[in-house]
C-alpha cells in the first residue's frame, strides 16, 4: 500500500473509531483535507509490489540489495531505493540476530588468490531427512570466484570418498594449487595426505578453533544452509542429493554475489578468463612490435 493511500485509510479508521469529524481526524494523521478528499491516484508501484512479493517468495532469504539486482537482470531500469523503499512497504524486510560482542583478536591475514583455481577451501555440513537419519555434506568452493565445483551428499564421507571427489573434479576443471581445511579426521587422514602428495595440491590446515581463517567455506556454507537445508525437506538420499545439487547450479549460475559486484560466480569467472586471456593477447603483441 502507498503512503497517501495508507495515510487516507488512516484517516477513515480514525473518524470511525473515535467519532471525529474529518477536519480533526485529517490533523491528527498529519493529512490535508484537500489530499483526502481526492480521488486516490492509480499506484504506478503495483507492478513493482507484485513481482517483488514473488521473488521474495522464491527467494526467502534475499534482501533488497539482491531483489533488486534480479529486477534488473529481467531489464527493468528501476532506481534502488524505490525498490527498498516498497520492499519496506510491503513488510518484505529479513530479520537479523545481531552478534554478540566479542574480545577482538589478532587474525592471521592469508594472502587473497587473485585467479580461478588456484585455491579452494572444503568443509562438512550436517542435516537430516524427514525421518531423522542424519547425512553430510562435503562443501567445496573456489575462493577467488565463489564458485562451487562440488556438494557431495551421503550418511558417510570418509577421507577416500574425498579424494574420488577431489579425482572427478580434476577430470572436469583441473585441481587447486592449494586447498583450505579445517582439523577434522577426514581432512588428516593418510588417504587424502597421500592424495595431496601424488597429485602436487598443499593441504592448508587452520588452526583449531579458527574457523574464521576459513572464511570462504564459512561463508558459503551459511548460505547453504539459511537458503537450501533449512527452506527443504528431504525425503531419502536420492532426494538430498538432487535438491542440493540443483541449489548449487542456481547458486553458481543466476544467484547474484554481493561481493561480485551482483555477477554470479559463473559470470565472475568467465569475466575474469576473458580478462586474462585479453591481458595475455596484448602482451604477446607488445613482444611482437617490440
Amino acid at each position: 500500500m502507498s503512503a497517501p493511500a495508507a495515510r487516507r485509510e488512516a484517516v477513515g479508521v480514525t473518524m470511525e473509531r473515535h467519532g471525529l469529524s474529518q477536519r480533526h481526524a485529517c490533523r491528527i494523521v498529519g493529512m490535508s483535507r484537500s489530499g483526502y478528499r481526492a480521488p486516490p491516484r492509480p499506484d504506478r508501484n503495483a507492478w513493482l509490489r507484485v513481482r517483488l512479493k514473488e521473488l521474495a517468495e522464491a527467494r526467502t532469504r534475499f534482501g533488497a540489495p539482491r531483489l533488486y539486482v534480479l529486477l534488473r537482470r529481467e531489464g527493468h531500469v528501476i532506481n534502488h531505493k524505490r525498490v527498498t523503499r516498497i520492499y519496506r512497504q510491503e513488510g518484505l524486510s529479513l530479520r537479523r540476530k545481531r552478534r554478540k560482542k566479542r574480545i577482538s583478536h589478532l587474525r592471521v591475514v592469508r594472502p587473497a588468490p587473485t585467479r580461478v583455481n588456484q585455491q579452494w577451501s572444503m568443509d562438512f555440513v550436517m542435516d537430516s531427512l524427514w525421518n531423522g537419519r542424519r547425512f553430510r555434506a562435503l562443501t567445496i568452493v573456489d575462493d577467488f570466484s565463489r564458485e562451487s565445483p562440488a556438494i557431495e551428499v551421503d550418511r558417510s564421507l570418509s577421507g577416500l570418498r574425498v579424494s574420488r571427489v577431489l579425482d572427478r573434479l580434476a577430470d572436469e576443471r583441473g585441481l587447486p594449487e592449494v586447498i583450505t581445511v579445517d582439523n577434522g579426521p577426514e581432512f588428516q587422514s593418510r588417504v587424502l595426505d597421500q592424495w595431496a602428495y601424488d597429485h602436487g595440491v598443499r593441504l592448508q590446515f587452520i588452526r583449531p578453533g579458527k574457523p574464521v581463517e576459513n572464511a570462504y567455506i564459512e561463508s558459503f556454507n551459511g548460505r547453504f544452509r539459511e537458503e537450501c537445508l533449512n527452506e527443504l525437506v528431504f525425503m531419502n538420499m536420492a532426494d538430498a542429493r538432487n535438491k542440493t545439487e540443483r541449489w548449487r547450479q542456481d547458486y553458481n549460475t543466476r544467484r547474484p554475489h554481493s561481493s561480485l559486484d551482483g555477477m554470479t560466480p559463473a559470470e565472475f569467472a568467465q569475466h575474469h578468463r576473458v580478462m586474462q586471456n585479453s591481458a595475455g593477447t596484448n602482451l604477446s603483441l607488445v613482444h611482437r612490435t617490440g
